[in-house]
C-alpha cells in the first residue's frame, strides 16, 4: 500500500516544522497518465529531485547535475526516499536544519509512459514541458544508480566542448575608428579564466589550459546561483583594492596556491571576483558564431551579478569618454570590440583591439644576476626574453618592482630549471651576461616600462608578477 511506501518520508520530516505536504494533503492537479516531476533543490549541495509515478507515490531519484540531454553523458542517480503523489505540486522553502532544508523549484512536470521497470533498470518516456524524449536508469552496482538519455539529443542540441580557448586582443595606441561600429568595455588587471558551469558546478581554466577551479571556490556560489542553466562563460578574476579597483599585486598571493587550506585562508583575507564579458555557449547551443551584440544581449539576460561575481557594463560607441573613464578611475584602460564580430576561439584578432593606460608586457625570465648590499645572496634582477621570429629575443634587465617575498618565490621556482648555456637566439650585451645564471625558458612574468628602446629592449621595466596562467610560446611582443 502507499501508506507503507511512505514510512520513511513520515519518519524523516515533522510536519509542524516544514512545508512539504503530508500524504493525504491534497490532489495533484488533473493530468492523463502517470506524472513526473523534476525538482531544483538547493540544499546543502544542490541537485535536481528525479520523480516518477509509481504504485501511488513518486519513486525519487537525486541527480547532482541534473538529467542528461546528450546520450554521450550519463549522470548519477542516488535513490532517495518515496514521496507522497502531492509532493509533484511542492514549491517552496526547508527550514535551515531540517531533512533536506533549502529552496525547492518546480523545474519540470509532464506524464510519462513505462517502457520497463525492474529492480535494476527503469525505461521511460517522458512529456514535459523543458524535458522530452526516452530516458533509462539502471543500477551501477551497490545503491547508487545511473541516468542515460536513449533519444537523440534536442533540436539544435550542441554539447559543450571540453575546451574552448579564449580570444585574445591586438594591441593599439589610440581607439579605433567608426565609433559607432564599436563596444567597448574596461580592462580588468586580473587572470583570464573560461569557466564551464553545468548542474550547477564549476570547471574554471587559464588561458594556458590549467583546471584553475580549486584554486577560486568564489566560483561555486555562482554556479550554483545559475541551477539548471548550462554554460561557457569568458571573464577575469579579479582581486580589488581597498578603493575597489583591480589590485594585480594582491592577485599575486592567489595564483600560485593549491593547498586546500592556504586556500580557503586567501579567499577570507584576498578575495576574488569573477567579472564576465562574454557567453561562448548556453543551454546546449553554440554562441560563438553570434555577433557580439548578440552575445551581450544574452549574457545580459542571465543577470550574472552576486556577490564574488558580476556582469560589468559595455558601451556601444562613445569610446572616448569610456577611455576617460577609464584613466580618472585608475583601470589599465579598455577593450574595444566589433559589434558585428564572432567569437574566435584561440585567435588574437583585430575584432578586438586593447588600448592601454599603462604599458605592460608579458616576458619570459631566461636568467638572473645575483644581488648586492641589502640583496646580497638573493636575485638581484631578471633577465627576460620575448619570442620572435627565429626564437627568444633578449627584452632586458629588470631590477625594480620587486617584494622580499617575490624574490624568495621565484628563487624557489628557477632554481630546479637552471641550465649552463643562454636560451636566447642572439647576443646579449656582456654587461648583462656577465654573473648570469641561465634557466630553462617556462616562467612567464609581466613588467611595466617606460617605452621600448630602438634595439627592441624594455626601457625603464619594473615586475609585476608572475603569470602562471600563461605559456612561454604564447608570449608576444605588443608593440
Amino acid at each position: 500500500m502507499a501508506e507503507d511506501k511512505l514510512e520513511r518520508y513520515l519518519s524523516m520530516r515533522d510536519p509542524r516544522r516544514t512545508p512539504e505536504p503530508m500524504p493525504g494533503a491534497g490532489p495533484v492537479r488533473e493530468r492523463d497518465g502517470d506524472i513526473f516531476v523534476i525538482q531544483e533543490h538547493h540544499a546543502t549541495a544542490l541537485h535536481w529531485d528525479f520523480r516518477l509515478e509509481r504504485d501511488g507515490v513518486l519513486v525519487s531519484w537525486a541527480v547532482p547535475k541534473g538529467l542528461p540531454m546528450d546520450p554521450g553523458t550519463n549522470r548519477l542517480a542516488v535513490p532517495t526516499e518515496d514521496h507522497p503523489l502531492s509532493y509533484a505540486d511542492f514549491e517552496g522553502t526547508i527550514r535551515d536544519g531540517e531533512y533536506g532544508g533549502g529552496q525547492v523549484i518546480l523545474w519540470d512536470r509532464g506524464t510519462f509512459e513505462t517502457e520497463k521497470w525492474t529492480e535494476r533498470e527503469v525505461k521511460v518516456v517522458l512529456h514535459g514541458s523543458r524535458v522530452s524524449g526516452r530516458y533509462v536508469l539502471f543500477r551501477t552496482g551497490g545503491k547508487n544508480w545511473m541516468m542515460h538519455r536513449m533519444s537523440p539529443p534536442p533540436d539544435g542540441f550542441a554539447s559543450v566542448p571540453d575546451r574552448i580557448a579564449p580570444m585574445t586582443a591586438v594591441l593599439r595606441d589610440e581607439l579605433p575608428r567608426g565609433d559607432a561600429d564599436w563596444a567597448y568595455e574596461m580592462k580588468w588587471d586580473g587572470v583570464r579564466a573560461i569557466v564551464h558551469v553545468d548542474g550547477g558546478r564549476p570547471k574554471a581554466f587559464s588561458r594556458n589550459d590549467l583546471d584553475i577551479t580549486a584554486s577560486y571556490p568564489e566560483l561555486r556560489e555562482m554556479a550554483e546561483s545559475m541551477g539548471a542553466t548550462s554554460a561557457v562563460l569568458d571573464g577575469e578574476l579579479v582581486a580589488l583594492d581597498t578603493a575597489g579597483r583591480p589590485s594585480f599585486a594582491a592577485l599575486q598571493a592567489r595564483m600560485h596556491v593549491q593547498d586546500p587550506a592556504a586556500i580557503r585562508r586567501l579567499t577570507r583575507s584576498t578575495p576574488v571576483s569573477y567579472f564576465v564579458f562574454d557567453i561562448l555557449h548556453l543551454d546546449g547551443q553554440s554562441t560563438l558564431g553570434l555577433p557580439y551584440r548578440q552575445r551581450r544581449d544574452l549574457l545580459e539576460s542571465l543577470d550574472l551579478n552576486g556577490p564574488s561575481w558580476r556582469t560589468p557594463p559595455a558601451w556601444f560607441g562613445n569610446g572616448e569618454a569610456v577611455l576617460g573613464a577609464s584613466t580618472e578611475q585608475g583601470l589599465e584602460g579598455v577593450m574595444a570590440k566589433r559589434a558585428d564580430s564572432p567569437y574566435l576561439p584561440g585567435r588574437r584578432s583585430d575584432a578586438w583591439l586593447k588600448i592601454k593606460n599603462l604599458r605592460t608586457q608579458e616576458v619570459v625570465i631566461v636568467g638572473w644576476k645575483p644581488g648586492a648590499g641589502r640583496r646580497e645572496g638573493m636575485i638581484g634582477s631578471l633577465l627576460v626574453g620575448i619570442p620572435g621570429p627565429d626564437g627568444l629575443e633578449y627584452a632586458g634587465k629588470v631590477g625594480t618592482g620587486f617584494t622580499g617575498r617575490s624574490l624568495r618565490d621565484l628563487a624557489e621556482l628557477l632554481q630546479p630549471l637552471a641550465q649552463k648555456a643562454s636560451p636566447l637566439a642572439g647576443a646579449i650585451p656582456n654587461d648583462d651576461a656577465r654573473e648570469a645564471h641561465w634557466v630553462k625558458p617556462a616562467v612567464v612574468g609581466e613588467v611595466r616600462f617606460a617605452e621600448w628602446t630602438r634595439d627592441g629592449r624594455l626601457r625603464h621595466p619594473a615586475w609585476r608578477g608572475l603569470r602562471p596562467d600563461k605559456a612561454a610560446a604564447d608570449v608576444v611582443r605588443e608593440s
